[in-house]
């Protein structure tokens, strides 16, 4: 498990398929306990696991679903990625839990600014869309932001200028594909209603299904 608060932003150094599947290599800045082999890392929001370790570099496999599924698949060597490493007990939840378990990718579809801050539209499917509220939480690239606007098929978010300079998110222009992570409540809540059903949330309901 993760929380969206990156801790990192690593540079990729090599994407590439081998007689084993794929793998990327990132350089990073040390982190004060290192990492190890076997431990997890967050890659823009995506779970790899660490199959070697370097100084300063790490190496992660990735499935052909990995690429498929997010937007791993167009970075390109010299791309900047948020890192995070799995939460340990005692760590501080700053953001929410996040899996690290990408839904799906979306769009930036525009950009604009409210004050000192900037509103992102990103679309995607309706189905996550459904999943979303107001004031709720959305992870894109393995960022924890908050929900501000919400549509069929789409979402916004505020960011401040510290998230865009401290998150690969400030080199990401209108029309670049975004990983997607939707609340983990959300979707147990649309688990529970069941697929393409339409029915309203109860107390009755939430207490049949153990949630009050």
């Amino acid at each position: 498990m993760f929380t969206g608060l990156v801790q990192k932003v690593g540079v990729l150094k090599r994407l590439a398929q081998g007689q084993g599947g794929w793998s990327l290599t990132l350089a990073h800045t040390p982190w004060p306990d290192a990492l190890v082999l076997g431990e997890s890392v967050a890659v823009e929001g995506a779970c790899l696991t660490v199959t070697a370790v370097s100084d300063g570099f790490f190496t992660a496999d990735l499935l052909d679903e990995t690429l498929r599924c997010t937007a791993l698949r167009q970075a390109r060597e010299g791309a900047r990625l948020n890192l995070e490493r799995a939460l340990a007990l005692g760590d501080r939840l700053g953001g929410h839990m996040v899996s690290g378990h990408v839904d799906e990718t979306g769009t930036l579809a525009s950009v604009g600014e409210r004050g000192r801050d900037f509103v992102w539209r990103v679309t995607c499917s309706p189905e996550l869309a459904r999943q979303t509220v107001l004031k709720g939480s959305v992870t894109i690239d393995g960022v924890s932001l908050t929900v501000s606007g919400l549509g069929d098929d789409w979402i916004e978010v505020n960011l401040i200028p510290h998230t865009l300079r401290e998150t690969s998110l400030g080199d990401r222009k209108a029309g670049d594909a975004l990983n997607l992570e939707g609340d983990l409540l959300g979707k147990y809540v649309a688990r529970l209603l069941g697929a393409g059903e339409r029915r309203s949330i109860t107390e009755q309901m939430l207490a049949e299904n153990g949630f009050v």
